[in-house]
């Protein structure tokens, strides 16, 4: 998977959320662009710029930030031959993408690798309540986790009961959701209900061959599924069972936070960087064809085709300021169905970055 060292105008834009892509069966490893040579790339370019270290995950936490990455890469050749002119301070992206959050962002987060990262939106509030290290900038994405069956009997989580299913995202957005919703409905997780852990890779893979017949998957994997065996079909939309749940606040599972360090530092950065994200999350839902096309090449999906067939159900969306604490009474949601989903406690005012 090729990487590039990515550029961004005084406005970049991000995202994510979370449980990521489908590709080989094994995870892949975390992957970054080469270093940059110099912090003082006046010397190197006829443009000055800064660089941002920026942490993507494939899947769809990161399908939002294609159209920004593509604008990234061309205005960086402007930097480069000095026809760049649009003034201010350039930020230069180097970029992490990852598909595992809690092994290929967090640990660069915690350890000022990196300076802004999409990663799931239970993790965020469980890093703000352990060290106080990261601020949200945005929500990014949505519900998009689904129920695939190979067959016709499951219509309602009720009729999950007696059954295994297999899934993915332990320990993150998708097990508390579903521990949640199964429970709403009358079943016990792990009595009533089996529930088999597996990577995304590695259960896309099972389902798609036939070899399981019920499982769990973000959108675009369970896009991925469907369109490799046409006898699966999308049995439930956890979207839908939240709210027939009864369930406060917005399935939020995607966003995009900051190290609360770096924002001390650079936050005259942080207006053009959300304004940039939301202008490519926009083009992607209004433009899915070339969007799913940059998707694919900059390694967030697979495919194009997956991309393209999976964002009408991938609910990229850019909330920022104010409407940041919206999620609030999801956090209540997932507090009350376990605590530890969120760091032990729902984030206080000073987790959420508005600016003044």
């Amino acid at each position: 998977m090729k990487h590039k060292l990515l550029a961004l105008g005084l406005s970049l834009a991000l995202v994510v959320g979370l449980t990521a892509g489908c590709a080989p069966k094994e995870e892949p490893e975390a992957q970054t662009t080469p270093p940059v040579e110099s912090q003082t790339p006046a010397q190197e370019t006829a443009v000055p710029y800064t660089t941002v270290q920026l942490g993507l995950l494939s899947g769809p936490t990161g399908m939002g930030a294609a159209k920004m990455l593509a604008d990234n890469d061309a205005a960086f050749a402007q930097v480069e031959d000095g026809t760049y002119a649009e003034g201010g301070t350039f930020v230069r992206y180097e970029v992490t993408l990852g598909s595992d959050p809690a092994n290929d962002i967090v640990p660069k987060l915690n350890n000022g690798e990196l300076d802004i990262a999409a990663i799931p939106t239970n993790l965020a509030a469980t890093l703000y309540n352990k060290t106080g290290g990261v601020k949200l900038l945005a929500l990014n994405t949505l519900g998009v986790l689904h129920i695939l069956e190979n067959g016709d009997s499951v219509h309602s989580l009720a009729d999950l009961a007696g059954r295994t299913i297999y899934a993915t995202g332990q320990g993150s957005n998708p097990e508390y959701v579903l521990n949640y919703l199964l429970e709403q409905n009358g079943l016990t997780p792990g009595e009533d209900v089996t529930i088999e852990w597996k990577a995304s890779e590695e259960l896309t893979t099972l389902m798609a061959s036939g070899q399981i017949d019920l499982c769990m998957l973000p959108v675009p994997a369970a896009t991925s599924v469907m369109m490799q065996n046409a006898d699966v079909r999308d049995a439930i939309d956890l979207n839908d069972a939240w709210q027939a749940s009864g369930a406060e606040g917005t399935f939020t599972m995607g966003c995009l936070v900051a190290r609360t360090e770096w924002l001390e530092e650079n936050s005259e950065l942080v207006p053009g960087i959300l304004a940039e994200y939301a202008a490519s999350i926009d083009y992607a839902n209004e433009n899915p064809t070339e969007a799913s096309q940059l998707m694919e090449q900059y390694g967030i999906v697979p495919k194009a085709a997956i991309a393209e067939a999976a964002i009408p159900q991938a609910n990229m969306v850019c909330l920022t300021g104010d409407d940041l604490k919206g999620i609030s009474s999801y956090y209540e949601v997932l507090y009350a169905a376990d605590p530890t989903s969120i760091g032990g406690a729902i984030p206080d005012d000073a987790f959420y970055y508005i600016a003044e």
